[in-house]
């Protein structure tokens, strides 16, 4: 009982860490103000989270869970169509969206807390896109690209549509142009 009810804490804790970071960005976000949006002291938060990165790295994590479904999913298990799925479900969740690519932003200084996280992420994912590929196409896709070739491209896409999306919504249709981006993978080149 006491465990189910810390899990609900800490869940409550990520959820108003991420409103906070959307409202101030990570540098901005202060600890007594996620303690103070939950009802608790900064020293009650710190039961919970140790250190604002510990937290920081606790809310990417919750995230990365959330986009698998809460399934555990590896890195390697994704196909294009739950890429596809995946789109569509950012689209109707911009604040989220918004806090994980302004964090992915921050993070490329050397002294951010989540610059290992992201790296170490984007290894994952780019295998992960790789397998899915290769899943998909085998070893060579259409167009001649190697799926190891191809992964990073892929990933480019999707994060860079986010920030599109994110900046004029009513110009970017970010699952379309997703899904228009798979069709090109999907095309031999042209003789």
């Amino acid at each position: 009982m006491a465990r189910a009810r810390s899990e609900e804490r800490r869940a409550e804790i990520l959820r108003a860490t991420l409103e906070v970071i959307a409202e101030r960005g990570y540098r901005g976000a202060s600890l007594s103000a996620v303690a103070e949006r939950v009802g608790l002291t900064q020293q009650g938060l710190l039961h919970y989270f140790p250190t604002k990165d510990d937290l920081l790295v606790a809310v990417l994590e919750e995230r990365d869970q959330w986009d698998t479904g809460g399934s555990g999913r590896s890195a390697g298990a994704w196909r294009l169509d739950l890429l596809d799925s995946l789109v569509e479900y950012n689209a109707m969740r911009p604040g989220i969206v918004q806090t994980f690519s302004a964090l992915l932003g921050e993070s490329v200084t050397e002294d951010h807390p989540a610059r290992d996280f992201f790296t170490h992420r984007y290894t994952q994912v780019r295998a992960g896109m790789a397998a899915a590929l290769r899943t998909e196409y085998g070893d060579v896709l259409p167009g001649g690209l190697t799926p190891e070739q191809a992964a990073p491209l892929l990933v480019a896409v999707m994060d860079g549509l986010q920030y599109q999306w994110l900046l004029d919504p009513r110009s970017v249709d970010m699952p379309a142009a997703f899904r228009d981006f798979l069709s090109l993978l999907r095309r031999s080149p042209a003789p």
